[in-house]
């Protein structure tokens, strides 16, 4: 696109690649959308627009959080895939990309459009989600409190995952395609992770755009987010909707990051870094890199102990010359950074002292990282360090909200660890930024849908977002929610949510449960008496006998 036009664009200038607003065109036509994902929630995105005919998908991402919410991925899918035509696919996170297999292995057979970098990422992201879904039911099959119930199966297989990345199809960023009969899309840069975009689509006379997730300003290695101005609807993601991070330059982020090396390395322990294997391993590479060449981290190691990580960066090594503030230079490559992929090699990591860990997964939900937090969490000189989202319900979530006791694979783990946070890492606009990108696709005619949150960031960010009247209508929409998107209207809700999910968003039982057994035993030996000890063990036991004798009861009146 010309630079001048860009500019008009910015100055506030409608898309000029909207359709027209023509009534008599619009006229017996019906663009429809539908949410199966990451609404009132940060995962799972997943939308589907129907016009006519033809049916796609803006991404298609796996649930990641509770084990309640990781439930939904194994429920049937609320569509047939072998009836969408295509996928629009924002970028390669697992959240937005991780039931692409399980779509396959249901006949879908269309193409999966997306940014040429975001093809040849998913390579690696597919086929590690399948192995891990492949593990994940093998591990929990052999779990003695899962004895006797029916074996877990695999969401989906390896084989499953190289299926759908065989039908990715790589796109230039605002180069326009048709998806399926009746849409026109383009992806525009969302500045989030290599490859990130917003997806534009229109048909049926409406023009939309999906943000997915946008990154935030002045990001190492992308340029700012972009789109073009002037939509009938808008869907944007509220992860930050509640909160404006301390601004801050790199190099002062590197500063922080240097303070936490020195600050462990002193005090002989190790810096446990949980971090998402793609784009945030690779950003905190650059400035260990940058730390390590000035000198400022002494002999400081850093291991990178995933696979999948280490995959991806290979990625962004094909793409440096592209890349933003490493100087066209292969900062991946450096003598204080060790790649490990043997499972022998990362279990001796175990053993060490003074060392740097960066591993997956970023919310401790599974990978090696629970492995090397099993190993440090008790230790008083070491530092667990977050550096980004961690939503509810999940292991990070958890340590940051300050537990004193956690469970990992079962085990329970006393917290003695300095558990500290880098915001400035986030690969997430922040509150401030999200509503200028809002404001910037004004004029919006019809509604603005808030999805990619919880519950008190999508409010704070609809309340601000109705204060400066960005657009007609603000919807907060549920997962299963349909609503009909007219041109230069607000949208309409034609069908209801799912009411039953509100209940598994966030911290679900099993957390609760968690942070009960942690403590139970502690609590129990606290009692001097013995007699008074076993009197607290059989109440307890009855308190759970009478809920399910009352549950058996009803479901013998139900019949």
């Amino acid at each position: 696109m010309p630079a001048v036009f860009r500019a008009a664009i910015r100055q506030g200038a409608t898309n000029p690649l909207a359709p027209g607003h023509d009534s008599e065109h619009h006229s017996g036509m019906s663009l429809t959308l539908t949410f199966h994902g990451a609404a009132r929630t940060v995962t799972g995105s997943c939308m589907e627009f129907r016009s006519g005919g033809s049916r796609i998908l803006v991404d298609c991402g796996l649930f990641q959080g509770s084990r309640s919410l990781e439930a939904l991925n194994y429920e049937p899918l609320d569509f047939d895939p072998k009836t969408i035509d295509a996928v629009v696919l924002t970028h390669a996170h697992i959240d937005h990309s991780g039931l692409l297999p399980r779509l396959v292995a249901g006949g879908f057979r269309g193409a999966i459009w997306c940014t040429r970098e975001t093809a040849d990422l998913l390579e690696y992201m597919l086929a590690d989600s399948g192995r891990i879904q492949e593990y994940e039911a093998e591990r929990r099959n052999r779990r003695r409190d899962r004895a006797g119930e029916d074996p877990i199966r695999p969401i989906y297989t390896e084989a499953d995952a190289m299926a759908a990345w065989r039908l990715a199809r790589p796109v230039l960023l605002e180069e326009g395609f048709d998806p399926a009969p009746g849409f026109r899309a383009r992806l525009w840069n969302a500045g989030h992770i290599l490859g990130s975009a917003s997806a534009e689509l229109s048909a049926d006379g409406v023009h939309v755009l999906c943000s997915g997730d946008l990154g935030p300003d002045n990001k190492a290695f992308h340029p700012d987010p972009d789109a073009a101005a002037g939509y009938d609807h808008v869907v944007c993601e509220s992860t930050y909707g509640d909160r404006d991070r301390q601004r801050v330059t790199i190099e002062e982020r590197r500063k922080l990051l240097e303070a936490e090396i020195l600050g462990v390395r002193a005090r002989g322990g190790n810096l446990i870094i949980p971090t998402f294997a793609l784009e945030r391993t690779q950003e905190l590479l650059l400035d260990i890199a940058v730390l390590s060449n000035s000198g400022r981290i002494g002999g400081a190691t850093v291991y990178v102990d995933s696979p999948l990580a280490n995959r991806a960066t290979s990625v962004f090594e094909k793409y440096v010359d592209q890349l933003e503030d490493t100087g066209g230079r292969n900062v991946f490559r450096n003598p204080a950074i060790h790649y490990v992929n043997d499972v022998s090699e990362s279990i001796r990591l175990n053993s060490m002292s003074g060392a740097i860990i960066l591993a997956a997964s970023g919310m401790c939900e599974a990978g090696r990282i629970r492995h090397h937090l099993f190993h440090n969490l008790h230790r008083r000189d070491s530092t667990v360090l977050f550096v980004g989202f961690q939503a509810q319900g999940t292991l990070g979530r958890v340590l940051l909200e300050g537990a004193k006791r956690v469970r990992i694979s079962g085990k329970d783990v006393k917290v003695r660890a300095q558990i500290r946070r880098i915001d400035s890492y986030s690969a997430h606009a922040d509150q401030s930024e999200l509503l200028e990108w809002i404001e910037e696709r004004s004029p919006i005619a019809g509604s603005l849908f808030l999805d990619h949150g919880e519950n008190g960031a999508i409010e704070e960010l609809r309340r601000l977002a109705q204060s400066r009247d960005l657009a007609s209508t603000i919807v907060v929409p549920e997962i299963g929610e349909t609503y009909e998107l007219p041109a230069g209207q607000p949208a309409r809700r034609t069908k209801t949510g799912r009411a039953e999910l509100r209940d598994v968003i966030g911290r679900d039982w099993q957390n609760e449960y968690a942070d009960l057994a942690t403590g139970l035993k502690r609590r129990l030996a606290a009692i001097r008496d013995a007699r008074a000890r076993q009197k607290a063990i059989e109440e307890m036991q009855r308190v759970l006998d009478s809920y399910a004798d009352h549950r058996a009861s009803r479901e013998r009146r139900k019949r």
